[in-house]
């Protein structure tokens, strides 16, 4: 359960999964409460601030959408609906949820923008790296290469709610997109009830609704990579919009003196080789910046500069090298 708690004057700092949430709380009407609370979903840290006269009641709606999402997207969960899609006995077009419909479109998306670079049925790749298991192990080639089969994001098509399959043994996984569009579900829902001050941080991916309590910008640290957590690297001033950071020093572990992070490569089926550490990206759309920060660590800075280009995309991006100095686009 979240826990509440009202605030006249404090200044307040959150590290979480490599973001630092800072704002000052401003003294409020009586009818106006905050709230914050933390959960676990995804697989992840959950953390939740809100400003309103019915915060509390918000907060707990928050947490049951989370809930909610996590029963739709969560490719583990064995109740979910997508571990239930990827465990299908047909492949003749399965009719799922809007809210996955969207999910899955939208990856398939990024799949094309990126040239297949994101893809979205890495799930077998993903299982097999494992880098949640207390131990992880460098998989042997002839298993990688088993599971690199099966990886093909132009196996599957969505048409409205329909989804469709030419693989039988294709999976896939939202994770590279999931908490982008949970944290805009959860805005959305906010501002509809009539609230204009919120703060949401998904394992890193901090969203944030209005500005805060006092109406200053939310200010928004980025972790270093590779230091004790809570070292911030840049700070950002942001309202009504999400910084959303991908890195090599998220989820890695150590084998022969080598580093192996989760940024898999959907061409190798390894770890990207990249120079990057870090990419940020800072906008108004969760989803997109949710899935570009991850494109940009596989595909390098310049190919990400001119995707944005391109794709005339409102972003800023923070890239850091391994040198640990951050390089701003635009």
């Amino acid at each position: 359960m979240p826990v509440c708690r009202a605030i006249k004057r404090m200044t307040v700092l959150v590290f979480l999964a490599g973001m630092a949430v800072l704002f000052t709380a401003c003294e409020k009407e009586p009818a106006v409460q905050e709230a914050s609370g933390t959960g676990l979903y995804f697989d992840t840290v959950v953390d939740i601030k809100i400003c309103d006269p019915q915060a509390e009641e918000l907060l707990q709606g928050c947490f049951d959408l989370c809930e909610e999402a996590e029963l739709t997207l969560s490719a583990q969960n064995e109740e979910s609906e997508l571990y239930r899609l990827n465990h299908r006995d047909t492949d003749e077009g399965i009719e799922v949820s809007e809210e996955l419909a969207v999910c899955i479109a939208r990856g398939l998306e990024f799949g094309r923008i990126s040239d297949g670079k994101f893809d979205i049925t890495i799930f077998p790749l993903r299982e097999l790296w494992d880098f949640e298991a207390e131990d992880p192990k460098v998989p042997a080639q002839e298993e990688i290469e088993k599971a690199l089969a099966r990886v093909d994001y132009r196996k599957v098509r969505v048409e409205g709610t329909t989804v469709y399959f030419e693989a039988p043994e294709t999976q896939l996984d939202l994770g590279g997109i999931a908490k982008g569009y949970i944290s805009l579900q959860l805005k959305e829902w906010l501002a509809e009830q009539g609230c204009t001050s919120a703060l949401i941080n998904l394992g890193g991916n901090v969203s944030v609704l209005g500005t805060r309590p006092d109406g200053k910008d939310w200010v928004v640290g980025i972790q270093e990579p590779f230091t004790d957590r809570g070292t911030v690297l840049e700070t950002v001033d942001i309202a009504d919009g999400c910084v959303i950071s991908s890195g090599t020093y998220e989820r890695y572990f150590e084998e022969n003196g080598n580093l192996y992070h989760h940024i898999l490569d959907p061409e190798t089926g390894w770890p990207v080789q990249t120079i990057l550490q870090q990419v940020t990206v800072i906008g108004k759309d969760d989803i997109l910046c949710d899935a570009f920060s991850t494109i940009s660590v596989l595909v390098g800075k310049e190919e990400a500069e001119r995707l944005v280009r391109e794709n005339g995309w409102d972003v800023r991006m923070l890239f850091v090298g391994e040198d640990h100095a951050g390089e701003w686009y635009p």
